[in-house]
């Protein structure tokens, strides 16, 4: 058995043709003839002694042989693009890629690009807004901002500020409702996106850090923070702000915290990129502007007692 590996046109074909089951299809992928194609899986089987295609009419079929080599090659492939696509990114100095959750880009991140337009002409700042899993090589992504409890293996983790939520309003409202037992009569707004944090960083919980046993449910539910944010703004109601989210708005006065107790969230957002490349320019840039930004607000949080799910306010 011959142990060196084929030429790569031979497996490129292979695996485009595995990919689309067509020759046709991977031909043109590849701009190359079909017949180029098929001499280019012709001398693949060949190097192997054994067929990977079953040529049926006008249809083609992964043999066993095949179907074991079609995911590796797949795979090998894939690799291969990601390294490169990271290698090139290596000497662009002028561009950063960051994704981030919908509600993080809206309410922190897109009111603030002015600034980092100001600071940093030099760098083109791009936004993926997502929460799925993202991947830095395939999906070339340079700086991920997520919300939780956990970092990344194998990641540069930079945690940023303490995580709370506190009722905010519109100034309006507050004079309506002045303390935490009027509160109880005021229409309350439900931010579902934190529904996974345990303990339970809800309504309930905070009226019992302040010694007040409700339970509230009726009101609008938000799946997206953001949505819920917007909806306090309007003076639709009161909502429970996560930090990162509501400072903005409370430091240049559209709301306010008016009981001065927030809770504590036990996660954090965190600023996340491949190890190694935390000291790129334009990284390294992002980071630190991120932390500026962080300290412009940090009183508000000195502002507040702070309080555990379960625990009582003094």
């Amino acid at each position: 058995m011959v142990n060196r590996l084929p030429p790569l046109t031979a497996l490129r074909a292979f695996e485009a043709a595995a990919r689309h089951m067509s020759f046709a299809k991977a031909a043109e992928e590849l701009s190359v003839t079909p017949a180029a194609l098929s001499f280019q899986i012709k001398s693949l089987e060949e190097h192997l002694g054994a067929p990977l295609f079953r040529r049926l009419n006008r249809a083609v079929e992964l043999t066993e042989a095949g179907e074991t080599l079609a995911p590796g090659v797949t795979d090998g492939f894939q690799t291969l693009a990601n390294a490169w696509r990271g290698t090139q990114r290596l000497q662009d100095d002028q561009s950063l890629t960051v994704t981030a959750g919908p509600a993080f880009t809206a309410k922190w991140l897109a009111p603030r690009l002015y600034e980092f337009a100001q600071a940093h002409p030099e760098i083109e700042l791009r936004f993926s807004a997502a929460l799925r899993i993202m991947d830095f090589g395939r999906d070339a992504i340079d700086v991920a901002i997520r919300f939780g409890k956990e970092g990344g293996d194998g990641l540069y983790c930079l945690p940023l500020a303490e995580e709370w939520i506190a009722p905010v309003m519109t100034p309006g409202l507050a004079e309506r409702f002045p303390d935490p037992v009027s509160l109880m009569q005021a229409p309350l707004i439900f931010d579902d996106s934190i529904d996974f944090l345990r303990p339970r960083c809800d309504w309930k919980a905070w009226f019992a850090a302040l010694g007040i046993d409700f339970d509230p449910t009726h009101g609008p539910h938000f799946s997206q923070a953001d949505h819920a944010m917007d909806a306090a703004l309007t003076g639709v109601g009161v909502v429970l702000g996560r930090r990162a989210l509501v400072v903005k708005d409370i430091d240049e006065g559209r709301l306010v915290t008016p009981y001065g107790v927030a809770l504590s969230t036990g996660a954090k957002f965190r600023f996340l990129c491949p190890e190694g490349s935390e000291n790129r320019p334009q990284v390294k840039a992002f980071r630190e502007w991120v932390l500026e930004e962080i300290n412009k607000t940090a009183h508000i949080t000195e502002a507040l007692q702070i309080v555990e799910p379960g625990e009582a306010a003094a």
